[in-house]
């Protein structure tokens, strides 16, 4: 009887541990997980995961005794969703009780905006722990004035994914331990690490004037600049969560799937690139939609093969791309997607493996003199006044018509009723008309630095 049970009802922990294993060598070939939103356990991931839930009991006791041996690869799958779907000690959530949070869209949200804040309270105590090294630098100096350039001041910048993925592989088979408190408490004990500082000297002049005799004289200081720097998460890998290579390609598989999952279009980096590009479009102006835009590819041959950080214009530099569509036709000043490549890398916009962080369109459009003003998916008719009043609308899409993870276009005019748009990653998209609600629908759901659309001009 035993026997006939096992062969018509498979053990959900047998089957759990099928579908880790499955996944696990789809996330090593480099390969994404597109439907881990879907089905009653959220995929695969959530086919392993709660198959061990169910049967907890039981497999808290198989873990312990085997888990070097036999579960490790299982257990290293599941400590992503171990953290973004709440931890393995309940199923249910506060947010959602009724509804395991496999299938809990609004739990699921809730938990990624805890992971969110818990980053951002982590970050903000890393400035002020950088700034206070800075003072301490300034004072044991030689320099007469300081000043301290902030470019995350009430706009920080990072990638969560990444953040989430290096953390879960750090911990190894400590499944147990794997929370949001936990992780805070790991970036906070390395705080040091999250920001850096570059000083420069300057000689500045001031004139000072005589109360008593109204003479001036020019006095001469030495200044010291200070420009606070984020490492970047390639730099935690190694100096916060100690990665090994292999923890290092699995956190970024991880983090590239994670961002497929929340449909956020963090990823912008076409793994599948294979180095070559297209050849030169030469100089390429829409006129199509009432006013001139300059046009570039990313994929042309004079730029796809030219660095982008350690990555290349061709894979991962859409956005780069993008904003020199947007300065280019907006100052009337050319500069090519190789140039806008350099200063975002400089200015520390280049999000290694994957593109380019959210806030480089408002960072680039205020560097260049360009007024931007972030828009939601919700305010269509935003986007469309814009359109109409000569303005540039740049938005991040996630998987759809433009991009199978995250990518940066820019809408570029209206007609008959339809939307333009210079996509820098295809010349043939940039010569279609596409309907707004594509574009609404397919937009980045969790777009950081007030996106998903930026209107600028």
């Amino acid at each position: 009887m035993a026997e006939d049970q096992r062969n018509d009802s498979p053990n959900p922990l047998e089957t759990g541990v099928s579908a880790a294993h499955n996944l696990r060598g789809a996330i090593k070939a480099g390969k994404t997980v597109s439907g881990a939103a879907k089905g009653a356990a959220a995929g695969p991931y959530g086919a392993a995961a709660g198959a061990l839930w169910e049967n907890r009991k039981t497999a808290g006791k198989l873990l312990a005794g085997m888990a070097v041996l036999l579960l490790l690869p299982v257990l290293f799958l599941l400590l992503l969703p171990g953290l973004v779907f709440g931890g393995f000690s309940d199923p249910h959530t506060s947010f959602d009780p009724d509804n395991p949070v496999f299938n809990s869209a609004t739990a699921i949200v809730e938990i990624c905006n805890e992971i969110t804040a818990a980053i951002t309270t982590v970050l903000n105590e890393g400035l002020a722990d950088v700034e206070e090294r800075i003072r301490a630098d300034f004072t044991a100096s030689d320099g007469d004035e300081m000043e301290v350039i902030n470019p995350y001041a009430g706009n920080l910048i990072y990638n969560a994914n990444q953040f989430v993925s290096q953390y879960c592989a750090a911990k190894e088979a400590d499944f147990q331990a794997i929370s949001i408190s936990d992780m805070a408490g790991m970036m906070r004990k390395n705080k040091k690490h999250l920001y850096s500082y570059r000083r420069t000297e300057e000689i500045r002049e001031k004139t000072e004037t005589d109360e008593t005799t109204g003479e001036e004289t020019v006095i001469s200081e030495k200044w010291m600049i200070y420009t606070i720097l984020y490492n970047g998460e390639a730099y935690f890998a190694d100096e916060v969560f100690s990665l090994s290579e292999e923890q290092k390609e699995l956190a970024d598989n991880y983090a590239q799937n994670l961002s497929l999952f929340l449909g956020d279009g963090m990823n912008q980096h076409m793994g599948g690139w294979d180095g070559t590009g297209i050849p030169s479009l030469g100089d390429v102006r829409f006129t199509d939609g009432g006013m001139e835009v300059v046009y570039f590819n990313q994929m042309d041959e004079r730029y796809a093969g030219k660095p982008y950080g350690t990555d290349r214009i061709g894979s991962s530099g859409c956005g780069p791309t993008a904003m020199a569509i947007v300065v280019s036709t907006l100052t009337g000043t050319v500069v090519d997607p190789v140039e806008m490549a350099e200063w975002a890398y400089e200015n520390g916009y280049w999000c290694k493996n994957s593109g380019s962080y959210h806030a480089l369109i408002p960072g680039a459009a205020g560097h260049f003199g360009l007024s931007v003003s972030g828009c939601t998916a919700s305010e269509p008719q935003r986007i469309l006044d814009a359109l109409s009043e000569g303005k540039l609308v740049v938005a991040i899409m996630a998987k759809g018509h433009f991009t199978k993870s995250g990518h940066f276009i820019v809408l570029r005019g209206v007609k008959d009723g339809k939307i333009l748009v210079a996509d820098p990653g295809s010349f043939s998209r940039s010569e279609q008309l596409w309907d707004l609600s594509i574009i609404l629908n397919e937009a980045s759901r969790r777009a950081g630095a007030g996106g998903p659309f930026w209107i600028i001009g």
